[in-house]
């Protein structure tokens, strides 16, 4: 399984993937310290998101055209150029070209987003959900790194608060360039991309229950994961825990995350990727049960570590069915779509969230989140019945 291709895939993977932890942690302190206590603080985060949901079909339409290692490289391109943008802001203290860096930096992580597919088209077919599988576990070096380089270089440039850490995204993106450049002929290859390739992609994408399943079960489990995760510190610190310890539990919620990409693999080549699949659903259900059941420290450990499972579970899990569910030609279009509404479904989770955090409580936030999870559990079970095979 260990080709070449694939190792460099996962070098690229965690030191491009090394800019998404870096930016959680950026987002809202550098816009406080260029507008304190406007309302727009918060712009240079949403303006990312926004970036993630428009470009993330053309940006596969575009691999489709012109090979992965073209769009890797233009992500690889954008971390450099996002990075620099948001550094010369907190120079010359310019918040539109912050938000202005955030937007590319958006773009740019959506395009690291589809190793994971280039992962499983650089194995052999059998190796493809171990492929996939790793490729996701490497997001827990990335996960790791990221916060160890804010540390490192914040006060770089003390003059400039947080300059030296927009540089370091920029570095990131320079170094992940180089395992990029040598990825081989495989990944330069082109996918027709026809208007009448487009067309029986759509026609796949609406008439073909695999692929509604698929995209349906990671959209799902990408939103709960989001949707519970995302207010968790702000329940912990309101139920009288310490930021310390908050920042503890959501650690161990990436470890959950990630860490068990380096055996889903093996279990949805045994039982089966839709199995898998409706397992992780099953397990974000649980998490949310727990999160409505008690609010000591106990309890949000284990709801945010139920989470991490349930979302690696079940997001591998529709990714792979994803992947081994359309043809060369159909896969720009329906990868595309799939991220497109994987990251629409997370941000109005995150949205949704917060407000309700702060209107209606933990607790309730956990109620309410538990029929809809079993609704949507429930069609996609339907849709499943439709002749699903269990790749």
């Amino acid at each position: 399984m260990f080709t070449r291709n694939f190792l460099l895939i996962l070098m690229a993977n965690i030191l491009l993937g090394a800019a998404m932890p870096l930016l959680i942690i950026l987002g809202g302190f550098a816009g406080a310290e260029l507008v304190p206590g406007s309302l727009l603080v918060t712009l240079p985060p949403t303006v990312q998101t926004l970036a993630g949901i428009l470009v993330a079909a053309p940006l596969s339409i575009f691999m489709g055209r012109f090979g992965r290692q073209a769009g890797f490289l233009l992500s690889a391109g954008l971390v450099m150029a996002g990075g620099a943008s948001g550094a010369l802001a907190m120079q010359v203290s310019h918040f539109g070209l912050l938000c202005l860096g955030h937007l590319l930096l958006g773009a740019a992580l959506i395009g690291v987003n589809y190793f994971r597919f280039a992962a499983a088209e650089s194995v052999e077919e059998k190796k493809r959900a171990r492929a996939m599988s790793f490729t996701l576990a490497s997001g827990l070096v990335a996960a790791l790194l990221g916060p160890e380089i804010f540390t490192h270089t914040r006060n770089l440039l003390p003059t400039f608060p947080f300059a030296g850490a927009y540089w370091a995204i920029a570095g990131l993106g320079l170094i992940g360039l180089l395992p990029v450049l040598g990825l081989g002929k495989e990944l330069r290859q082109r996918t027709q991309s026809t208007g009448q390739s487009q067309k029986g992609a759509w026609k796949a994408l609406i008439r073909r229950p695999q692929i509604l399943f698929a995209i349906g079960v990671a959209a799902l489990s990408h939103a709960v994961m989001v949707f519970l995760m995302t207010p968790t510190p702000l329940a912990m610190t309101g139920c009288g825990f310490g930021e310390g310890q908050a920042a503890d539990v959501i650690r161990w919620h990436v470890v959950a995350m990630f860490a068990p990409g380096f055996f889903t693999g093996h279990l949805i080549e045994r039982f089966g990727a839709k199995s898998i699949a409706s397992l992780g659903l099953l397990i974000s259900l649980g998490s949310a049960a727990v999160a409505a059941s008690g609010l000591d420290l106990s309890d949000f450990y284990i709801v945010l570590i139920l989470l991490g499972l349930g979302w690696n579970f079940g997001f591998t899990g529709g990714s792979h069915l994803l992947q081994a569910s359309v043809t060369m030609e159909e896969k720009p279009l329906v990868q595309g779509v799939n991220d497109t509404l994987i990251a629409l479904c997370s941000s109005l989770a995150a949205l949704s969230s917060g407000a309700m955090v702060v209107s209606v409580g933990w607790t309730a936030l956990s109620i309410a989140v538990m029929p809809v999870i079993v609704v949507l559990m429930g069609a996609l079970m339907l849709i499943g019945r439709r002749h699903v095979s269990n790749a």
